[in-house]
């Protein structure tokens, strides 16, 4: 992938949207493929997604379709941004487009509600034999797609496809930075979203910045924890994927994450909102920790809240009581 490649982007939402942009402000030649045919008709119109991003400008290169096929065919690399929990079922039926040479690069974050399988391990249950790679890292879609400056992680286990999808991906505003480390990746995409839950909840609710930043710190820990035993390195949790990921998410109103829990802790309705991928992931993660014995009490604490199982105040008053020990 020297030079000028071929980009196809699974995906017609804000996040495809604004990946679309940057791939054809960096001189690749970028295809997107969407279901909506007026997203299509307007991406390729009016340079513009009618239901996301709408006051942003785009690229005039982007070329949208809804045939799945034309998108696909002869790409170099392809961007998966379909939702978490639909990612299975959405590359089983467009897998036999994707070309065996083209990595499948992650861009959703989450872990599979009914298997417990994090977004590579469901790929490579897909498409076998395919190269799998992830990006992740501190970005909102809107940023992206102004072209303001953003830094996130490149990951896959080939060190070398690794950093040749960074040089790829990098442009005028967006830079890589490649890992071998996919699963660490993964975990701190998928589990960021759930602490943001627990941080909008607690503004939301009132409780202040003071418990926003003890909630997000303790949590950060839970994140480190669960890492180390799934067998991550702990500097890719350190970096851009993980404790990056985290601030950014977990401290603005744009993460719809951090947006449902402040929602959740003001108690307005919570139908029809934007998808919020860590109302999936909390309850599969808390089963996880709990099956593996690891502490995670905010990541239970969240699974339960969104169950109806415990209040907010419930939540609060249960964390701040669990006996005292060492910070670690």
């Amino acid at each position: 992938m020297n030079g000028k490649s071929k980009i196809a982007v699974l995906g017609g939402g804000a996040w495809g949207t604004a990946l679309a942009a940057m791939t054809t402000t960096s001189g690749h030649e970028t295809w997107l493929y969407a279901r909506d045919r007026e997203t299509v008709r307007s991406l390729n119109e009016l340079h513009r997604n009618p239901h996301y991003l709408g006051d942003i400008e785009l690229p005039q290169g982007i070329c949208a379709s809804v045939d799945a096929k034309a998108v696909l065919e002869g790409a170099d690399a392809v961007l998966t941004v379909l939702p978490a929990q639909a990612m299975r079922d959405g590359l089983s039926a467009l897998g036999a487009f994707i070309p065996q040479s083209a990595p499948v690069i992650l861009c959703a974050k989450g872990i599979e509600r009914d298997t417990g399988r994090l977004m590579s391990e469901v790929v490579a249950e897909v498409l076998p034999d395919h190269t799998i790679a992830a990006l992740s890292g501190p970005s909102f879609a809107s940023d992206v797609a102004r072209g303001l400056p953003t830094a996130v992680t490149i990951a896959c286990e080939d060190a070398a496809i690794a950093d040749q999808l960074a040089v790829t991906f990098s442009g005028p505003a967006f830079r890589c930075y490649s890992t071998t480390d996919l699963k660490g990746v993964e975990i701190g995409g998928a589990l960021k979203n759930v602490l943001a839950i627990a941080a909008g909840a607690a503004i939301g609710r009132g409780y202040g910045a003071s418990a926003q930043a003890a909630l997000v710190t303790r949590g950060f820990a839970e994140l480190r924890r669960i890492a180390q035993a799934m067998g991550a390195r702990p500097e890719t949790i350190m970096g851009l994927s993980g404790l990056g990921d985290l601030m950014l998410t977990c401290s603005s109103a744009q993460s719809r994450n951090y947006s449902y829990g402040l929602a959740l802790g003001r108690g307005e309705d919570l139908a029809n909102r934007p998808l919020a991928e860590g109302v999936a992931t909390a309850p599969i993660a808390a089963e996880l920790c709990a099956r593996h014995a690891i502490a995670a009490p905010i990541i239970a604490a969240v699974a339960a809240l969104l169950a109806g199982k415990i209040t907010i105040d419930e939540a609060v008053t249960a964390l701040i009581n669990r006996p005292l020990k060492s910070e670690d």
